[in-house]
């Protein structure tokens, strides 16, 4: 499997999960020629943009160790882009998920990186 698969199927695994925590799948991998979000998800009132973290191997790190600064600051520009072309009126969260393993398990959830 080649890690673009690899990166989908742990999207995939990602999206199955929000949605089994009550959450509407918006978009996947939303881009732009700027920037990029994994999940845009809703629940409620609130919108979650949701960046996906998979590593195969503890030896590659945990995944969320890779949601760096400057990781964070292109989560918050993606965010805010979205949010001005879809006129959000509610909450939004940026949030991760970690995904691990060749069992593509959730292994961490953060739900706002705020």
């Amino acid at each position: 499997m080649t890690s673009f698969e690899s990166g989908r199927r742990a999207e995939a695994v990602a999206a199955s999960f929000l949605e089994y925590k009550g959450c509407k799948i918006i978009a996947r991998n939303w881009r732009t020629r700027w920037c990029e979000i994994d999940i845009v998800a809703s629940r409620g009132n609130i919108v979650y943009f949701c960046e996906v973290k998979y590593r195969r191997r503890p030896s590659q790190g945990m995944g969320l160790d890779y949601v760096t600064p400057q990781k964070l600051r292109q989560m918050q520009f993606a965010a805010e882009f979205w949010l001005a072309k879809h006129i959000w009126q509610g909450e939004c969260s940026l949030s991760a998920i970690e995904v691990s393993g060749p069992e593509f398990t959730i292994t961490k959830v953060i739900k706002d990186l705020s």
